[in-house]
């Protein structure tokens, strides 16, 4: 088959369906490219909505569990894996399927295939059982996305040496897992394996867990994660991995020396590298930094005029509504609007139990900057709301301009973090100063108050935290 269309975009994750759909919106003829049989990719496929569908789970256990103080008890929570499996396969079924009608409805030419670039204005679509399609295009985006990376001696090929892939697909819930890697995947992981009931040991190479995150926000889920697993070791780095009957035998070298144990199963989560080894990318001028990311201008553009790149294919963070955002600013471009990737605050977000979410400038960043800010902390323990939900451990703090008032960005630890940060965003990419925050009326009793309290804190006049009035 050979076909032409405007716009061809290849990877039908949220950076490439995002594109695509705008792209019809906007009266484009467009071709999406993937693999799977509907758009969603590693997100809803492997990646963001099952390990949300099972961080769920895990947080309900938790919640069974701990309803014992409150003077409920449910008994303990009965486990059934493959009913657990199959609700999270429907539920990914169930977004996938929705995408592939949004598609169908907007008009989007759906290949499903692998796509090989021959030229800048040309792709080769080859599908599995064989078919092989011609594809001509005015403009082409790149939303390949990433995969799972696994370094020297991690890269042991046994299936007792899981991915993340791997362990969302739940093949089994060992008795003893060891997950390499304190970041948001291996934390979001081991969180929930220690709920379903494996004796999680968690190793990070750097002195804490979320390196790049502020320290006093890790501190609320270190706490919480210390509890559930059997052990989180710092600065200790996994030398050797070597299958051992039916289990992995593990050589970690940490502060006092190295040492041996042995799991039933190894959870590797140590970063994510970016898929731009795309077939016939060397036939265009598209090039790649030292990293293999893509390299773009601000409109996501690549060297070669009629190529974009958006995503997890271009730099971090690697984050879905970063690609997806991206990809609509390179249709914009495409459009011929005027269009370019300059936010303000890119939500992260890590979805333990309590979440962790910052925007904006950190704390971190500011004291590594130089830079001249104030912070002013609302502690959860002083949360109604909190208080009621029996998660007081918390915390939303707000890193101020002193000069000017103005938010710069914005940290909260805590249950629910997660759905709280968007409003950090607003304020910051409106330019809102603490004055306005505070200024706004929250409902009470709610989280979403610890913002505005955030923001009295600042000047020494919140109701339920004392701190001397500023001058």
């Amino acid at each position: 088959m050979t076909s032409s269309t405007q716009v061809a975009v290849i990877g039908g994750g949220p950076g490439g369906y995002a594109a695509a759909f705008l792209a019809a919106d906007l009266g484009m003829r467009v071709t999406l490219v993937d693999e799977a049989p509907n758009p969603g990719g590693v997100c809803l496929y492997r990646g963001c909505m099952p390990s949300k569908a099972l961080l769920h789970v895990a947080k309900v256990v938790t919640e069974a569990r701990e309803a014992r103080h409150w003077g409920v008890d449910f008994g303990e929570p009965a486990l059934d894996v493959d009913r657990l499996r199959s609700w999270k396969d429907e539920s990914v079924a169930r977004l996938t399927g929705g995408l592939g009608q949004l598609s169908s409805q907007r008009g989007v030419t759906y290949l499903q295939g692998r796509a090989e670039l021959t030229g800048p204005t040309s792709a080769r679509v080859s599908s599995a059982d064989g078919g092989v399609a011609t594809l001509g295009f005015e403009h082409a985006i790149l939303a390949t996305g990433s995969r799972p990376a696994a370094p020297g001696p991690l890269a042991l090929d046994s299936d007792r040496v899981w991915d993340s892939t791997r362990a969302l697909e739940i093949p089994s819930v060992p008795e003893s897992l060891l997950v390499v890697g304190g970041g948001y995947i291996g934390l979001e992981l081991g969180s929930v394996y220690a709920a379903l009931g494996s004796k999680v040991t968690v190793v990070e190479m750097t002195a804490g867990l979320l390196p790049g995150a502020d320290r006093d926000l890790v501190a609320v889920v270190a706490r919480r994660l210390g509890r559930a697993c059997e052990a989180v070791l710092l600065e200790t780095t996994v030398t050797a991995l070597v299958e051992d009957g039916d289990g992995v035998s593990v050589t970690l070298k940490g502060r006092d020396g190295e040492s041996a144990q042995r799991f039933d199963r190894v959870l590797v989560a140590v970063g994510r590298v970016p898929n731009s080894d795309v077939p016939g990318l060397d036939l265009t001028a598209v090039g790649r930094d030292s990293r293999g990311f893509v390299v773009v201008d601000g409109q996501r553009r690549t060297a070669e005029p009629t190529i974009f790149a958006v995503g997890d294919l271009v730099g971090e963070p690697m984050l879905a509504h970063k690609a997806s955002h991206e990809a609509r600013i390179a249709v914009e471009a495409i459009a011929g609007h005027k269009a370019v990737f300059e936010p303000a605050a890119i939500p992260a977000v890590v979805f333990t139990d309590p979440e962790v979410a910052w925007c904006g400038l950190t704390e971190t960043q500011a004291r590594a900057e130089g830079r001249a800010v104030e912070v002013a902390k609302f502690p959860w323990g002083a949360s109604g709301r909190a208080v009621t939900l029996d998660r007081p451990a918390g915390v939303t703090k707000l890193v101020i301009e002193p000069e000017s008032e103005r938010i710069l960005g914005v940290g909260i630890a805590g249950t629910g973090a997660g759905e709280l940060i968007a409003e950090g965003v607003v304020a910051i990419e409106m330019g809102a100063t603490a004055s306005d925050l505070r200024l706004c009326i929250h409902p009470h009793p709610t989280l979403s108050e610890t913002l505005m309290e955030s923001a009295e804190v600042f000047f020494g006049r919140s109701t339920h935290v004392y701190r001397p009035r500023k001058r």
